[in-house]
């Protein structure tokens, strides 16, 4: 098995498909909207993320070239206690239903949090859903406990505490380190766009 990673566009047709179904699996199209794909349920034309978000697909493959489990990482920078803070977060993490319970799932996201810390972000943060808890802190992963994610926009948010969610993060720079206790119970201005509305 390999990791591949792509800039999102970049991602090779064969392989994109690919993604789009295992999406298309864990979160089935409205039957009233059989355009809709992925897990925004986005547009037809391949559900694509804001570019302004610096997409970024990491593939696990097995030793041809069949998708066993895919995610995206966004990255934006966001403001939180008068800091900058670089941030990068996961989106669509899926495993194919055939090759679920076979850790596949835990390794590409170990793997991308490692990736993260490796690239100059100060921190890795998203949402979850509270069920999936344990399994991303089996992967490093810590909860902020209390933290709510403010994503959409100033004049239109949407907080992840309307969803039953918690607020994964890894803490990596020097200075995310020194202020990650600020995060805690916070709300946190994310504010990641109308397209990609939370992570």
């Amino acid at each position: 098995m390999r990791i591949a990673i792509f800039a999102e566009r970049e991602t090779p047709v064969a392989l994109r498909a690919q993604v789009l179904a295992l999406q298309a699996q864990a979160w089935p199209p409205a039957a009233d909207d059989p355009g809709a794909g992925g897990a925004d349920g986005g547009d037809a034309d391949g559900d694509w993320h804001d570019p302004a978000l610096d997409p970024m697909a990491m593939l696990l493959l097995d030793d041809g070239d069949t998708v066993l489990a895919s995610l995206d990482v966004l990255s934006k920078a966001i403001t939180h206690g008068g800091r900058v803070y670089r941030a990068r977060g996961l989106s669509r993490v899926v495993t194919d239903a055939a090759y679920r319970g076979r850790g596949h799932g835990r390794r590409l996201v170990a793997q991308a949090r490692e990736e993260i810390r490796g690239s100059g972000a100060d921190l890795g943060l998203f949402t979850c859903d509270r069920d999936l808890r344990g399994f991303y802190e089996s992967a490093g992963w810590q909860l902020v406990p209390g933290a709510v994610l403010v994503g959409g926009t100033p004049d239109d948010p949407l907080p992840s505490d309307r969803f039953d969610k918690v607020t994964m993060a890894g803490f990596f720079s020097p200075a995310a380190q020194r202020h990650a206790g600020s995060f805690t119970g916070a709300r946190i201005a994310l504010h990641s766009g109308l397209i990609d509305r939370l992570w």
